[in-house]
């Protein structure tokens, strides 16, 4: 296929060399000679890439420029100058150009500039397949042989990574591969976990090992207390139920306004937000906040209903550790637009406020709002238009002016979330008496059965840190893409849950979580 290239010089005729170079390299070069015919020929044809002298006489080129983007905006300008006038430039870019050659110019300057614009993608998709091939069997290796949290953070890693360049870059049908190699990284993973679980949730907090994970109690003291101790301001922003691969969607709006420091720590079990994002807040495990906090941990299928102390929890854990932030912290949960306005009204009277902590519910609403709406189903069909619609809701939502303003302060700004969701496909029975909670990862109630071992069944909670009601109380805890349906009317809900994103469950996605340190540029 020959690339389509219009080149606009009132010199067209001496660069006839040129374009047969080009030509001769897969490119079908149309010539002229001003800005006129050129938009002119634009409104005509269709081409890949435009080369534009700068210095024409009548309509020069920053004019043309802004005519070919009134007629096409994404089309790659390249603008050829005698100038390297930093104003000019400056400007030209201002413009929209996508690059810029200096006179005199070579073919081969030509055709690397084309290059970079025209084949950028192609060629990016060719390496990015190469590299992911050429690590397939290695990475199989890595999953067979993780013996510790930081293997499974980099295999994880590696393969969101893999799977957002594929499906940028490349042919979607090694998607299916890789999205194969994922589901074998997590059928380890639940393994290990199952196998692991409560030794590391009962080893002394003091004792730092590479074998433990850092888990929700501990983020605030590990990784939180000590940005308080350096910055002046730290701004704390949850976006519950939000994964790797989603916060890796936002990064490029953020990345022109802040330094990015990214790391990663692990929900506690269940990956829910009563007891995840409770412990986050509270510094401890839901037992705890149970005995210690009677009046702050509420009991019931209610999950809401259970997360309405947060900031008292917070305020709490802030005494408890002697934090520099300790009576100087505020608290806002956003559960839709209009409770935006404090945080967004408030910003500027927040000067001497150490710590301000939010909690975003939007992406946790539309996960469970897409199993029960249909046009939120056909928005999001499957995890990539998932990720596309968390886009896009953070590039016009509140909370990225918010952050576009922080960048403006002195001040640091943690984004973080709770756990993060799964893409249950595949149904599991289990057996409970019919107070037995409605979850779809996880349940607790009395007398719960399984006869899979996919299943972590929490007989005792107490031994996980996890409150009972009754001494018949019990959990379980599923992993994989899995989703735990009753033997009664098992058809129904198989059906209503399959497909659907749900979280509480053991999985990569749903226990690594994303935790980004932003410093204004």
């Amino acid at each position: 296929m020959a690339y389509k290239i219009l080149w606009v010089d009132d010199h067209i005729e001496e660069l006839r060399s040129h374009s047969m170079y080009l030509g001769e390299r897969g490119y079908e070069v149309e010539g002229v000679t001003n800005g006129l015919d050129a938009l002119a020929m634009l409104r005509e044809k269709n081409f890949d890439a435009i080369l534009l002298d700068e210095m024409m006489p009548g309509m020069g080129g920053l004019e043309t420029l802004e005519g070919i983007r009134k007629i096409d905006h994404n089309i790659p300008v390249i603008m050829i100058t005698k100038s390297e006038a930093e104003d000019l430039i400056t400007r030209a870019i201002g413009k929209r150009i996508d690059d810029y050659l200096v006179k005199p110019v070579s073919p081969i300057q030509v055709l690397s500039a084309l290059k970079r614009q025209v084949e950028a993608r192609k060629l990016a998709g060719e390496e990015i397949t190469r590299d992911y091939m050429s690590n397939f069997m290695a990475v199989t290796d890595r999953i067979a042989q993780a013996k510790s949290p930081a293997h499974w953070e980099d295999i994880y890693n590696d393969l969101v990574t893999w799977g957002l360049d594929l499906f940028k870059y490349s042919d979607h049908g090694l998607l299916e591969t890789q999205g194969e190699q994922l589901s074998a990284a997590n059928l380890a993973f639940g393994k290990y976990v199952r196998e692991n679980y409560q030794d590391w949730i009962h080893s002394d907090p003091e004792q730092l090992s590479e074998d433990i994970p850092l888990f929700s109690p501990r983020v605030f003291e590990k990784l939180i207390e000590p940005e308080i101790q350096r910055s002046r301001q730290v701004f704390w922003i949850t976006i519950d139920c939000m994964r790797m691969d989603q916060v890796r969607m936002i990064e490029p709006l953020l990345e022109p306004y802040f330094h990015m420091d990214s790391k990663h720590y692990w929900s506690m079990l269940p990956t829910a937000t009563p007891y995840a994002r409770n412990a986050l807040f509270a510094g401890l495990y839901p037992l705890d906040i149970a005995e210690g906090y009677p009046g702050y941990w509420r009991s019931g299928n209610h999950e809401g209903s259970r997360n309405a102390f947060e900031g008292e929890l917070l305020n709490e854990l802030l005494k408890r550790v002697g934090s520099a932030a300790t009576g100087s912290c505020q608290y806002f949960k956003i559960a839709d637009e209009r409770d935006v306005d404090p945080l967004h009204r408030n910003l500027g009277s927040m000067g001497d406020t150490r710590l301000v902590a939010a909690v975003y519910n939007f992406l946790d609403i539309m996960a469970h709002g897409r199993s029960q709406n249909r046009i939120l189903k056909e928005l999001a069909p499957d995890e990539a238009a998932f990720r596309t619609l968390m886009r896009t809701w953070f590039e016009h939502s509140n909370l990225f002016n918010i952050m576009k303003s922080l960048a403006r302060r002195d001040c640091t700004v943690i984004l973080t979330t709770d756990h993060g969701s799964m893409m249950c496909r595949r149904s599991m029975k289990i057996r409970g008496n019919r107070d037995t909670s409605s979850n779809v990862r996880y349940k607790f109630g009395d007398n719960l059965g399984t006869d899979d071992d996919r299943i972590l069944l929490m007989k005792n909670p107490k031994d996980y840190r996890l409150p009972a009601e009754s001494t018949i109380e019990n959990y379980a805890v599923t992993s994989e893409n899995f989703y735990l349906v009753y033997p009664t009317n098992f058809h129904e809900y198989e059906r209503l849950y399959r497909n659907s994103f749900q979280h509480g469950g053991i999985s990569l996605e749903e226990m690594i979580c994303p935790f980004v340190v932003l410093r204004p540029r």
